[in-house]
């Protein structure tokens, strides 16, 4: 009788789990680090400082002038989908003079959410523009603010000049379950795009704010 081999017995070690990459995006105030943190499993990873009057004059405070804090770098966090699939959450800085991070942050991402304020929807213009230019699929996420919301749907789309096939979903990103409703949004826009053919070029209504 043939001697067993004991490495026969011995687990193959278990593979590494897929990397989905998403960034969140929007304007100063918006509620960037608010989605991470309610979606996020862990602790999420936060480059925030206190505003100081050197910002006077710089960050525009109309609309968040209870805002004490900003993020200068990024945030980070984390979901565990399956054993196979992990989603990285990254939220990138709002501000005008940190829009040179973008290019470094969207590299391998997948998808975008871009969270609007409709007290101040031009703010998320540059954060479309953004994502259209170099072909990156998003949906928008509304948030309202204490339930604040005075626009339909309909002025909201014709504001941002949204693109017909662009989900848009109302809510509030401090809310878990908006928060999963915004990522499930993504992944069947990116399943539907997959699925269709080549789409058309990015609406031409909105200027271009290009991050340098």
């Amino acid at each position: 009788m043939a001697t067993p081999n004991p490495r026969s017995a011995v687990d193959e070690p278990a593979a590494a789990p897929a990397a989905v990459k998403i960034l969140i995006a929007g304007g100063f105030g918006v509620g960037k680090t608010t989605l991470v943190g309610s979606v996020s499993e862990v602790t999420p990873l936060r480059t925030e400082e206190y505003l100081t009057t050197a910002s006077v004059g710089v960050d525009d405070l109309a609309g968040v002038d209870q805002k004490d804090t900003t993020t200068v770098a990024l945030d980070f966090g984390r979901i565990t989908v399956s054993p196979e699939l992990v989603v990285y959450l990254f939220g990138t800085p709002g501000q005008e003079r940190f829009w040179f991070m973008w290019n470094d942050l969207v590299n391998g991402a997948l998808g975008g959410i871009v969270i609007a304020d409709t007290r101040r929807l031009d703010t998320s213009f540059a954060s479309i523009d953004f994502f259209e230019s170099r072909g990156i699929p998003f949906v928008v996420a509304i948030n309202c603010f204490h339930g604040h919301n005075t626009r339909t749907p309909q002025e909201i789309r014709a504001a941002l000049d949204l693109d017909p096939q662009v989900p848009m979903l109302i809510g509030d990103v401090r809310e878990r379950g908006f928060g999963r409703d915004l990522l499930l949004a993504l992944v069947d826009h990116l399943m539907d795009l997959a699925a269709a053919p080549a789409s058309s070029p990015a609406p031409a209504g909105r200027a271009v704010l290009e991050p340098s």
